[in-house]
């Protein structure tokens, strides 16, 4: 109700303002221990059956923040008292840049979707490591998502990766390479079988060196777009895995536009949020097909409810990520996702969320 009620003062500005007045709330609230100590008693839930681990991290519950939100890495610490099972942070590149002109941000509210042709816009790797050296560190993972600058050419892209990943590597619990944004010009081509092989073999032999000189080795994941025919996921899930990859993630904003009704529709950008639940599902169904539990999975795209969350889970995804849905479900959203879970598994006599993985295909 709480939320119901500031959500109307929210959509009423303009977006962008909107998302940086959230960030400065979130930036106070995470200055007083206090304060996030006591937001977090009531946000998180803490229940043996929501717990797993992957990559040998441990994850109290499934469900996870995907990047875009905290795109500076700059307020994980109060996003993780909200209850999140993990945080992913960025996307970020090596050096700062303003993304696309605005308005870039758009809100489809008779949809409960959201199109953004961002840009990648950050303060850039630097920044983010001394926010990194600086802000508390919660007790869940954290990732971080690195992408390429705008006018990095694709051929060079890798060195980007590289950069990002060598200077950030003691602070990410996990990367994720982001070939999929559908708002920089150009990056979904790297998703191509051979552009793709190339990139993951580089970026993957300078994880390993990164390993040896941590004495740490940290799981690399790759985030797919949905807007991807059969093979072409066939592809890439077979040269991911073939790479030597850790994970995928599934997926990234459409640009499809099929179904839509809200005004803003013809906005260009990657669209997400409610529209995108099915189609990401069926991309998770695919590869899970593919992998038959080869390598993990974190589903992403329409997750607003903890029935969602079991489609994606049944589909083979071992965690989930939001966005989309807290802005139209407010800060509660993990708590009541993570309660409806606890009452299904009740319901349906299960002792772990782990038991729905991939039930679709068994």
């Amino acid at each position: 109700m709480i939320y119901q009620a500031l959500r109307k003062v929210l959509f009423q500005m303009n977006p962008e303002t909107a998302h940086d007045r959230t960030v400065q709330a979130l930036k106070w609230m995470q200055s007083s221990p206090w304060l996030r100590q006591s937001i977090a008693k009531k946000m998180v839930i803490k229940d043996a059956r929501l717990a797993s681990k992957l990559w040998g991290l441990s994850f109290p519950n499934p469900i996870g923040l995907a990047a875009g939100f905290d795109k500076d890495a700059d307020v994980f610490p109060a996003l993780a008292a909200l209850g999140f099972g993990f945080i992913e942070v960025g996307t970020l590149t090596p050096r700062p840049q303003s993304g696309n002109p605005q308005p870039r941000l758009f809100r489809l509210p008779g949809d409960e979707a959201v199109i953004n042709r961002m840009g990648f816009n950050n303060h850039g790797i630097a920044s983010a490591r001394q926010a990194f050296e600086q802000l508390d560190r919660p007790a869940i993972p954290i990732g971080i998502n690195l992408g390429k600058n705008k006018d990095t050419p694709n051929e060079k892209a890798a060195e980007d990766y590289i950069l990002g990943l060598t200077e950030l590597y003691p602070f990410g619990d996990y990367f994720v390479i982001n070939v999929s944004s559908p708002n920089t010009k150009g990056l979904r081509d790297l998703q191509h079988a051979e552009a793709l092989e190339s990139l993951l073999t580089r970026i993957l032999h300078q994880r390993d060196q990164s390993a040896q000189n941590h004495q740490q080795k940290k799981p690399l994941l790759l985030k797919i777009a949905p807007d991807l025919e059969p093979d072409a996921v066939q592809k890439i899930v077979s040269t991911a895995i073939a790479a030597g990859i850790d994970g995928i993630i599934a997926t990234n904003t459409t640009l499809s536009r099929e179904g839509l009704t809200s005004k803003q529709r013809h906005e260009t950008g990657g669209l997400s949020g409610k529209p995108v639940r099915e189609r990401s599902t069926q991309i998770i169904r695919h590869i899970y097909s593919i992998t038959r539990g080869q390598i993990p999975l974190i589903g992403v795209g329409g997750v607003f409810t903890g029935r969602d969350v079991i489609d994606k889970l049944k589909a083979g995804a071992n965690l989930v990520q939001v966005y989309t849905g807290m802005i139209y479900r407010g800060p509660a959203i993990v708590r009541k996702i993570n309660q409806e879970l606890l009452e299904w598994m009740e319901k349906e006599k299960i002792s772990h969320f782990q038991e729905w993985i991939g039930q679709d295909l068994k």
